[in-house]
């Protein structure tokens, strides 16, 4: 017999035989999206090409040159995605045309589609989608986690919903390949890392729930062996139970323990992995490894079905099989090779070969499989033969293929017997197909018939909406007779069309028949059909006939249509129907256009106005229908329809029928003329009903009729009001004067002032004078009209006068404070004109408070001299501390008027305007003009006003002091007349008081500049030679002698000999240019300026001896200067350095920095630099001399030239110092740039951890604080180092290296605490808490505990596992594994390493939780021998999880009974054989013969017959009787009653005996109590017994024993049933062959609908007197007396 196997395997084709290189077999160059296409990159010759494989078609292999590093096909259709480097592009190879193309700016490593329309794109760091829809770019979705590090990137994986992500990579660790996988919630933004090879996502709907779970799996291979792990990620959806961990071992047969070898050189070890597939239609798992072997898994259970090997070579990629719902792959040799499930041998598989008939049951009822009909058969036979039909009909429904869904089980479950209290078993199966989906044919008309009886319309109807029942019909034709409108959606379900047309017509649908007719293609007579319906009803009949003309080609003639109407008078049917079929408005249907108006005008004629107002119709009799029209009384159509003007006036005048808004458009349809005529007929007729219509009209169309003459008409009738809101509603528009002029006045004569101040304010177009003279004379009660429009046109004194001699003064105030503030000066003058009173003009200017002009306000006032009426208002502003100049300009005005201390006013006041009060005292004071001036700096009117009155002194102070050259240059200029008379002043006054020598020198230039070398010596002599103190000024004396070179060269050698402090060397120079050589000899010498001399002496003489004497005698720079540079020319660097030096010359720098560094002589070089840069700051000069002190270690020297302003790279010699271990001056140097990275580099050398500290938080650089941590830390500065960490653990690649550093130098406790400070960090990550928890596993175990109940979510579970483990926490070890739902080994845990990790209520927790069952029993055993006090709890929790019947066992086998007791009362309920016998043994022992009766009546699954036996020979009577009761129970009647007399139980004998219902039993009881001597017995056994005793041995026997006294009664009843008998048997006789010609009607058996109706009660019965339990009742005969006393 050949093996049966669960999965079908099949090689589809081999690749090299379509000439596909083997070498290009491989990861590296293959790519098979999905089960459509394979792709191969390949090279053939020197040309690149890329292979496609259709699968449909693998004969015709796609090849196209193309050069790239990656090619992947789309899932679904021709689109390639191509990648070269980094640059990405995806095509359409049918369209062959680009999608998109885009350029990374990482290296993908990895890409994948993962969709129809999306790649994952995978780089180092990150990971993006990119879509093909539109121009989006790659989306960054998450960061790689740090775990993949290193890692060979092999999957990427998402869930339907692209909720969940999931990277995979694996790396060679410890010579084995290690997986490592990174799970990212997109919801939740957060990843997850984890251990492991290969996963997958499945959604997977669980029996029970209303919506599919989202499954993860993943496999992984560990040193320990390999896993398959199952959960749900992310919460259970709303209604769902969440699905139960599942983790089970992978098995490796021993030829392939290396299933993952580090070392195999030449392999693709990234493809060396388990790739996991979910077969979601049969809800298998396929597992496929490296070396071939596919392992198949229950998805639900995780239950192992196969393994085997497929391949002897490695299948590198997979993917799904849609077709089969398996998976399809390529192996290194190029086979493409699938794998699915063989539905017809999985079932069988599974029941008989890995002997789990459940397993195959769930899987067939899953995956509708065949191969379990024979079990769902027997189990049906089995289930029905022991009459619970509930059962049987689950099992019937929920069978393969159908298979017990037949005609026959029908027949059984109908003849089979309802049960008391029960419905029908017919009515249960199909209750349960209901509740499974739909019916059959067969079971529909079956289920149908018992319920149309009962008349049950609305669970048919619920059934049908449902989809529960298969339409047919038959069942059709059985509905209908109950209910057509049901029966007809029957019929159309069924499909059959002649059977739906005739219920539409029998049920009124008329509607439906057109639309089913035509999409039937069935054709009945029209016309008839449309008469019958007409009879039915007119609407029904006018919707057919729409429906029958509706189409171009109507179905029956329109004529013949209109005729059915007319015949019945149908006006308003016909309307509808004309209406409908003449929308299209032809000429040729005008007639009938005309007769359905006026049919409608006659009878309807609301309607023919509806119709004519949708004007629908052009063809009709128009001068017709208007008549028509006027008639009904539609004026407005009328009026629509009329030509003549006197027709249209005659009906126009009735406007109070006419639409308002209709009758005003309607004049838009008149000419001006008739428009005119009809406004003047209408006011004539009634002015005030249509005086709002007339000037709605004239508001629209004033511009067609004329505003003015519109403006007439409404005076003609003097109409005011009409024409206020006529131009009310254009005057916002106009620009025409007039009609603002009219519309004011208008609003004037109907009180309308707040319209007034309206346009008042903001109309620009009205005449202001006339506005202005008709509200003067209009007299109106507010003014505030007339003070807007003389506000707005400056009107404003007309408007005082106005008021204020019409004693409305009240306005003035109102105008000024709250109007215009701003006019308040003018209308201050008015009042000053009309002579206002000055204390009435006060108290106004003091109560506005607004904005207004102080200037105007002084102007007016000062116009007509009242300024001093302004002094107090003025002056308390001043002391308000107003700042504004006119304001004190005025009080500047009013004191100088008043001669009250004006010079003080105008020298002390800051605020007032020079130039204004200047100009105002020039005529009165011209000393106080000068004063306001010189204030004010007014230079030309202080000179004019000067020169005007002759006040040269005060000019000449003034322009000495005021220091402008341009200033000078305009009064010393030739032509002015005053001039001399100035210079006079000058000389003789101004420069002999001043002190200031800048005053003396802007004098002097200005002199030099006008040109004036007489005036100029004059005057520098008075200065200078007449002992004032500028006689040693060396300008002055400079000057001096220049002036006398050019102008008197005899006077030079006085002035030379005379003074001593003019510069020397300039005027030397001016002497020699002149060729005064002796005096510029002279002026050298005599002023020590020796380096002139001697170069006077180097280049006008030669004699360079001399110019060496003179340079020795003199001994000063200049002349050193020029010696240095002879000798240096001769290379005599330090004596030229030396004379370099005393001659404080730098210009050689640069050869002498050379020249110096060549000889190492750095002090020279300091001295030499310091001089220079005292003479040049240049950049080359600061940054040697920085250099050269830090060299001759002059640290404080150059610490001060870095902080004072300088040029020199001082980076460039911080770098130089550090590079030759100067550190101290590194130090500063670095400093002073901030260049805190370097600072800190130097600050450790130095040891100053602290100041390293601080440079290295100022550089923020993740080297920095490396290097100053790592420093600390050899420095022991732990709490400096801690400072640095705390900055380096944020970053989680650094994390590794930082706590090797501490560890490896043995400093434990300062790491812990590093790491418990990082924790409060914002950018702490997860893995700063997981090596923290290492620490404490390996160094401070008693802290661990807290660490991982505060951050157990934020920590690498796995990892910390591990170290928990290593470090001997158990505790801490259970922690993790119930975090990472590790239960099982969470329970190994506590179970092996009690004293440390066991806690009872953990233990309870997470027992409950465990996948596998054994760790249960193990549990007992454990709790049994450490905590068995507390074994009880435990049960508790596992009961509903334990097989009770082993538990018993067990603890049956350890003598434990006892001790489990409560949990034997709280699980009995499940009447359980095993546990039921064991508490009837305990309460047997503890002699509790109550607890044993409720025990046994409540619970029947035990050996009763073994208790029996063992409680007959107990010493207790109580439960001797228990005994009796069992053998009752199990019918050993004998036994039973025998026990019982013996035991002298007279009753229980009595019952059993009645109980048994045979008659040998009673008469030997009745036997024995005679022989016994108990008549009273003997009676009552007559009356418990009597149906099963004869009459002839109870008259027998009590003939015998003389008791017929004791059997009377008996004998009386037995009479009265016999009569009783015979006569009810010639009553039936006549009846009897009715009875059986009659058949039952119905199948309910007098039960309801086991859908409907609710339970049946069941009568409590008697109990058992005595006893804690209830024994069961009987019925006692009717004797027709009471047997009591």
């Amino acid at each position: 017999m050949a093996q049966i196997l669960p999965i079908r395997f099949q090689e589809h084709l081999q690749l090299q035989t379509l000439g596909v290189n083997p070498a290009n077999i491989g990861f590296s160059c293959l790519t098979m999206e999905s089960d459509r296409f394979i792709c191969i990159r390949e090279k053939v010759g020197e040309q690149n090409q890329v292979v496609i494989i259709d699968l449909s078609d693998p004969s015709n292999p796609i090849r196209r040159p193309i050069t790239a590093d990656s090619a992947i096909m789309n899932p679904a259709s021709k689109v390639i995605a191509l990648k070269a480097a980094r640059t990405l592009q995806i095509f359409n190879m049918e369209m062959k045309s680009k999608v998109k193309a885009h350029t990374m700016t990482d290296e993908v490593m990895f890409w994948k589609w993962i969709s129809i329309n999306t790649i994952a794109l995978v780089t180092d760091t990150a990971v993006y989608h990119w879509s093909m829809e539109g121009d989006s770019q790659p989306i960054k979705i998450f960061d790689r986690h740090a775990s993949l590090a290193g890692c060979q990137i092999i999957n990427y994986r998402t869930d339907e919903p692209q909720k969940w992500l999931l990277l995979i990579g694996i790396s060679a660790q410890q010579n084995r390949v290690v997986g490592a996988m990174q799970l990212y919630s997109v919801d939740r933004k957060v990843s997850q890392p984890i251990e492991g090879h290969a996963a997958a996502f499945v959604q997977y709907k669980l029996e029970g729930n209303p919506n599919p779970s989202t499954l993860f799996c993943f496999a992984v291979r560990s040193q320990a062996g390999g896993k398959l792990h199952i959960i749900e990620v992310g919460q259970p959806a709303p209604g769902n139970q969440p699905f139960a961990k599942k983790a089970v071992d992978v098995f490796f047969p021993p030829e392939a323990q290396t299933d993952f070898p580090v070392a195999h050189a030449g392999t693709h070890t990234r493809k060396s992995h388990k790739t996991p597939r979910i077969g979601a239609k049969h809800g298998v798992i396929y597992l496929i490894t490296k070396y071939g072997y596919i392992h198949m898994y229950d998805l639900e259970s995780g239950v192992c079905i196969y393994m085997n090997r497929i391949s002897a070579e490695t299948i590198f990629v997979t993917a799904a099989h849609e077709s089969t719902s398996g998976i399809i792959g390529v192996n290194k040799k190029g086979q493409v090779l699938s794998v699915c499930v063989e539905e017809e041998n999985i079932v069988n598989y599974t029941t008989n070969v890995l002997q789990n008939p459940e397993l195959g049951l769930r899987m067939a009822v899953r995956s509708d499989l065949p191969g379990a009909e024979e079990l769902f058969t027997r189990k049906f036979n089995t289930l029905f033969t022991q009459g619970n039909y509930a059962e049987a009909a689950k099992v019937a429904a929920s069978a393969p293929k159908g298979v017990l869904r037949t005609s026959e089980t029908i027949r059984r479950f109908q003849s089979a017997p309802a049960q008391g209290g029960q419905a029908s078993p017919l009515l249960q199966y199909f209750g349960v197909l209901l509740d499974r989906g739909q019916l059959n044919r067969l079971e529909s008309v079956e289920l149908c018939r018992p319920v149309l009886q009962q008349g049950r319309m609305q669970l048919l109807e619920k059934w049908l909406k449902g989809e529960k029942l298969e339409c047919s019909e038959e069942l059709g034709d059985l509905v209908k007779a109950a209910d057509p409108t049901l029966a007809l959606s029957v019929y159309l379900r069924a499909n059959i069309p002649a059977k739906v047309i005739q219920c539409f017509a029998e049920t009124g649908q008329y509607q439906k028949i057109v639309l089913y007719a035509k999409k039937m293609g069935y054709s009945p007579d029209w016309i008839m059909l449309l008469r019958s319906v007409m009879r039915s009803g007119p609407d029904q009949g006018l919707q057919f006939a729409q429906m029958l003309v509706q189409d171009e080609e109507p179905l029956a003639n329109i004529n013949q249509v209109v005729d059915v109407f007319m015949e019945g008078n149908l006006v308003q049917q016909c309307t509808s129907f004309l209406l409908d079929v003449l929308k299209n408005n032809k000429p040729e249907e005008g007639h009938l256009q005309t007769r359905l108006l006026e049919m409608n005008l006659i009878h309807a004629p609301q309607v023919a106005d509806a119709i004519l107002g949708n004007q629908m119709f052009t063809h009709y009799d128009r001068a017709h229908i208007a008549q028509l029209c006027e008639k009904a009384g539609l004026l407005q159509r009328a009026l629509e329809h009329f030509t003549d003007l006197y027709d249209i006036k005659r009906a126009i005048v009735h406007t109070h029928l006419l639409n308002p808004e209709w009758l005003v458009n309607f004049f838009g349809s008149l000419s001006v003329g008739d428009s005119m005529e009809c406004l003047r007929a209408m006011l004539a007729a009634n002015l005030r009903q249509n005086l709002q219509l007339t000037v709605q009209v004239a508001s629209k169309y004033h511009e067609q009729l004329g505003t003015a003459t519109l403006v007439e008409l409404f005076e003609s009738f003097k109409s005011y009001e009409g024409l206020f809101y006529f131009l009310g509603s254009i005057v916002n528009f106009s620009q025409e004067p007039e009609v603002h002029f009219k519309y004011i006045q208008a609003a004037c004569k109907t009180g309308q002032i707040k319209e007034v101040e309206r346009i008042c304010r903001e109309s620009s177009c009205y005449d202001p004078e006339c506005v202005k003279n008709f509200l003067k004379e209009a007299k109106l009660t507010d003014q505030l009209p007339l003070i807007i429009v003389c506000d707005r046109f400056d009107f404003v004194h007309d408007l005082v006068l106005y008021l204020y001699r019409n004693n409305l003064q009240k306005y003035i105030e109102i105008y000024v404070q709250k109007v215009n503030p701003s006019r308040l000066p003018v209308v201050v003058g008015g009042l000053l004109d009309v002579d206002c009173s000055e204390d009435v003009i006060k108290s106004l200017i003091i109560a506005v408070r607004g904005d207004f002009s102080t200037d105007l306000l002084v102007e007016e006032v000062e116009k007509r001299n009242r300024l001093k009426l302004l002094s107090p208002w003025l002056e308390a502003r001043a002391q308000e501390g107003s700042e504004e100049a006119a304001t004190h300009n005025a009080l500047a005005k009013i004191y100088i008027d008043s001669n009250n201390g004006p010079e003080r006013f105008l020298r002390e006041n800051p605020y007032y305007d020079s130039a204004t009060v200047g100009r105002y005292c020039e005529k009165r004071d011209p000393h106080l003009a000068f004063v306001a001036y010189e204030r004010g700096q007014c230079d030309m009117e202080l000179i004019k006003v000067c020169n005007e009155n002759s006040l040269f002194k005060s000019e000449a102070r003034y322009l000495v002091r005021r220091k402008d050259p341009d200033l000078w240059a305009v009064v010393l200029e030739e032509n002015n007349p005053y001039r001399r008379a100035l210079i006079d002043q000058v000389v003789q006054t101004a420069l002999s008081e001043t002190q200031d020598p800048e005053e003396v020198s802007v004098t002097v230039k200005a002199f030099m500049t006008a040109d004036l070398p007489t005036e100029l010596i004059e005057l520098l002599e008075k200065i200078v030679l007449e002992n004032s103190i500028f006689s040693e000024h060396r300008n002055l004396q400079n000057l001096l002698i220049l002036t006398a070179i050019k102008a008197d060269r005899t006077r030079v050698m006085e002035y030379i000999n005379r003074l001593d402090n003019y510069d020397a060397p300039d005027i030397a120079n001016i002497a020699i240019s002149n060729e005064l050589y002796e005096e510029a000899f002279s002026i050298f010498k005599k002023f020590d300026v020796n380096a002139s001399a001697i170069q006077v002496l180097i280049e006008h003489i030669g004699n360079l001896d001399r110019a060496y004497e003179f340079a020795e005698r003199c001994g000063e720079g200049p002349v050193w200067s020029q010696l240095a540079r002879a000798q240096l020319q001769k290379n005599l660097v330090k004596e030229a350095i030396d004379s370099y030096i005393r001659a404080d010359e730098p210009s050689a720098y640069m050869e002498v920095v050379d020249a110096a560094s060549r000889n190492d002589n750095w002090e020279d070089l300091v001295k030499f630099l310091q001089m220079a840069r005292k003479k040049a700051r240049e950049s080359y000069v600061e940054t040697e001399l920085l250099f050269a002190l830090a060299k001759t270690n002059r640290l404080s020297e150059l610490e001060e030239f870095i902080n004072g302003p300088n040029n020199a790279h001082i980076q460039q010699v911080g770098d130089r110092c550090y590079e030759e271990g100067m550190f101290e001056a590194a130090r500063l140097l670095f400093n002073n740039v901030s260049n805190f990275a370097r600072l800190a580099s130097t600050l450790v050398h130095l040891g100053e951890y602290q100041a390293a500290v601080d440079s290295a938080r100022k550089a923020n650089s993740t080297r920095t604080w490396k290097e100053v941590c790592f420093a600390c830390v050899d420095g022991e500065e732990f709490r400096l180092a801690q400072i640095c960490g705390l900055h380096i653990v944020i970053h989680a690649d650094e994390l590794e290296e930082l706590i090797s550093y501490y560890q490896e130098r043995g400093y434990f406790e300062e790491l812990i605490m590093l790491l418990e400070a990082a924790l409060g960090l914002e950018r702490a990550h997860m893995g700063m808490f997981t090596e923290l928890a290492i620490l404490y596993s390996k160094y401070k175990p008693q802290k661990m505990r807290e660490h991982l109940e505060l951050f157990w979510s934020r920590v690498n579970i796995p990892k910390v596992l591990r170290a928990a483990e290593q470090a001997h926490l158990w505790a801490e070890l259970v922690f993790l594994y119930d975090k990472y739902e590790e239960y099982d080994n969470a329970i190994i845990t506590m179970i092996a390493h009690p004293t440390d990790a066991w806690r009872d209520a953990s233990f309870k927790e997470i027992i409950s939780k465990v996948a596998n069952v054994e760790l249960y029993y193990k549990s007992l055993q454990f709790y049994l021998e450490y905590k068995p006090m507390l074994l009880n709890d435990l049960l508790t929790v596992l009961a509903p999880r334990l097989d009770h019947t082993r538990a018993v066992n067990f603890f049956t086998k350890v003598n434990q009974l006892t001790l489990v007791k409560p949990y034997l009362r709280s699980v009995q309920s499940h009447n359980n054989r095993a546990v039921n016998e064991a508490l009837n043994s305990l309460l047997t022992e503890e002699e509790d013969f109550q607890g044993l009766r409720a025990s046994i009546d409540a619970y029947d699954n035990f050996d009763s017959i073994s208790l029996a036996q063992k409680l007959e020979q107990h010493e207790l009577i109580e439960f001797r009787r228990i005994a009796a009761y069992l053998y009752k129970i199990n019918q050993r009647w004998a036994q039973s009653i025998q026990l019982c007399k013996k035991d002298n139980l007279y009753k229980d004998a009595m019952q059993y005996a009645a109980e048994s219902k045979e008659s040998e039993h009673a008469e030997a009881l009745l036997r024995w109590f005679l022989e016994e001597g108990r008549r009273e017995c003997f009676a009552a056994c007559l009356f418990s017994s009597y149906d099963l005793l004869a009459p002839d041995v109870v008259l027998e026997l009590a003939w015998r024993h003389g008791l017929i006294d004791f059997a009377m009664p008996y004998f009386t009843q037995v009479m009265r049933e016999y009569l009783t008998k015979v006569d009810k048997l010639e009553e039936a006789e006549s009846k009897r062959s009715t009875e059986e010609g009659s058949e039952p009607t119905s199948i309910v058996y007098g039960q309801q609908l086991m859908l409907t109706a609710g339970q049946t009660p069941v009568t409590p019965q008697a109990g058992y007197p005595g006893y804690g339990y209830t024994a069961p009742g009987y019925a006692p005969p009717a004797y027709g007396f009471n047997l009591q006393p």
